[in-house]
């Protein structure tokens, strides 16, 4: 069951803003409450591609009927399922007026449970497995698992998404260091979903940053910046305050 979390007046601006009608300081505004709020960032994706969808159907169909975006938009997320969604980041404002980044402090797993506990659209039995196991607690044996399993494959998407699960209960345990190798993992991979390699590169980045190591965190970012996908402006954000930090020293 899908719990609730409608929030009529984010959605509204997102409407806005995905029809050009927002100014810089209110675009500003909207991406600080997006950047804290996983479902809203691909709520607004989901929003964006609809009405992409929606144009072109109006375009080619002048009297089509076509429904509300709202509508479309919320039926489409209630049946989406992010596997590891993870918490965007932390950004605020500092006293001196510029902008301070922390760290994500857990990496979600959290996912919308069917009736068989996991969504259809986790493919693999064994990260199905991995996930229950890691929900439940049983953290070892999740990771044991899936290391065994990422000996077995040698199909890279299938490899980006293992390590990704692993390096992410890893990150969870505070195991920083082995989480590393297997978001080096995931980013290393050739021909892979954009989206996987951003989220590779987005933890990677993360993970550096766990451990002070702000270079190697600064340019796993920029990496994630420059695929111009979901997670680019939450890290450019994090580029710049790091490039600032660095700047200041």
């Amino acid at each position: 069951m899908i719990e609730s979390k409608v929030n009529n007046e984010l959605e509204r601006k997102i409407d806005l803003y995905v029809n050009g009608k927002l100014n810089a300081e209110e675009t500003d505004e909207l991406w600080a409450e997006l950047v804290q709020d996983e479902y809203y960032l691909d709520y607004m994706k989901s929003v964006a591609n609809v009405k992409s969808i929606l144009d072109n159907q109006k375009a080619a169909q002048p009297s089509a009927k076509i429904y509300s975006i709202q509508k479309v938009v919320r039926y489409a997320a209630a049946a989406a399922v992010i596997l590891i969604a993870g918490a965007i980041g932390v950004m605020n404002m500092n006293t001196s007026g510029s902008l301070s980044v922390s760290p994500v402090e857990q990496i979600g797993l959290d996912v919308v449970r069917d009736g068989t506990g996991i969504p259809e659209t986790v493919t693999n039995e064994v990260i199905r497995q991995a996930i229950r196991m890691a929900t439940d607690g049983e953290i070892e044996e999740a990771i044991s698992l899936l290391e065994t399993e990422l000996k077995n494959t040698d199909e890279p998407q299938l490899i980006a998404e293992i390590a990704l699960s692993l390096g992410s209960i890893q990150y969870n345990s505070g195991n920083y260091s082995s989480s590393i190798e297997n978001f080096e993992m995931v980013t290393s991979q050739e021909n892979i979903e954009i989206l996987t390699l951003e989220k590779g590169y987005w933890f990677l980045g993360n993970t550096y940053f766990q451990l002070d190591r702000l270079d190697e965190a600064e340019e796993a970012f920029r990496n994630a910046y420059e695929l111009n996908g979901a997670y680019s402006r939450v890290a450019k954000s994090y580029v710049d305050a790091l490039a600032s930090v660095a700047a200041a020293e």
